[in-house]
């Protein structure tokens, strides 16, 4: 005889930032695992910066990833086959091009930190994604991410203002240092009900598993 999980939503928090392609595969795997199970998760988003040094202007993502990391076009070539494979068999478009573009990453946190007091984080931050990897949308421009905070249902004024007066900067700025005190060095890193840490794309069969035994443990309390 098996014992019911509850029907109560699990916590999970994932700390992210939107050019790392390997998280939206990873939430991608997370949800195809609670559509699975049955299992439900109340999804929030943590802010981590890839490149926290990087121009407004961005850098192109192939010169970026040889420079950081040292991969030949070869190697690189190769990984984005690879993450563009997995996305399509997670129904999420990769459109990488020659000329994609990585974008400095602080001003978008700061319009999720804002979407989460509105109860539209969750929303945007998937929007984010599409926007960048499927779309290919410049990032930096005003302009853009006004319209991206549109497509959710955001104020448009407000998201404007947040943009440009940078007052969630500090909060943001809190929050980073948060987790980089904690260890998170490396993202995609969820953490279910509080205390499970799992770090990178790990696949549906290991997010099934966590799920339930999260779940399995919330019953007993």
């Amino acid at each position: 005889m098996t014992t019911a999980l509850p029907q109560s939503a699990i916590e999970v928090t994932i700390v992210s930032d939107v050019m790392c392609p390997w998280c939206i595969i990873g939430y991608r795997q997370l949800e195809q695992a609670m559509a699975d199970t049955g299992i439900n998760a109340s999804i929030r988003w943590e802010p981590f910066e890839l490149n926290p040094d990087m121009p407004v202007t961005g850098q192109n993502t192939s010169e970026h990833i040889q420079q950081k990391y040292g991969s030949t076009p070869e190697q690189s070539e190769q990984s984005r086959a690879q993450m563009k494979t997995l996305g399509e068999s997670l129904g999420f478009a990769f459109n990488w091009t020659p000329k994609t573009h990585m974008w400095n990453t602080f001003i978008t946190h700061q319009l999720l930190e804002f979407a989460l007091s509105e109860g539209k984080q969750h929303q945007l931050k998937l929007a984010l994604f599409e926007a960048h990897f499927t779309d290919q949308r410049d990032l930096s421009q005003t302009d853009v991410l006004v319209d991206i905070a549109a497509t959710v249902g955001l104020d448009t004024d407000k998201a404007k203002r947040i943009i440009e007066s940078g007052e969630l900067g500090a909060i943001t700025r809190e929050k980073q240092q948060y987790w980089q005190a904690r260890g998170i060095t490396g993202v995609p890193s969820m953490i279910f009900g509080g205390k499970y840490l799992v770090t990178g794309a790990q696949g549906v069969a290991a997010y099934t598993d966590i799920l339930k035994r999260t779940a399995a443990e919330a019953a007993t309390v």
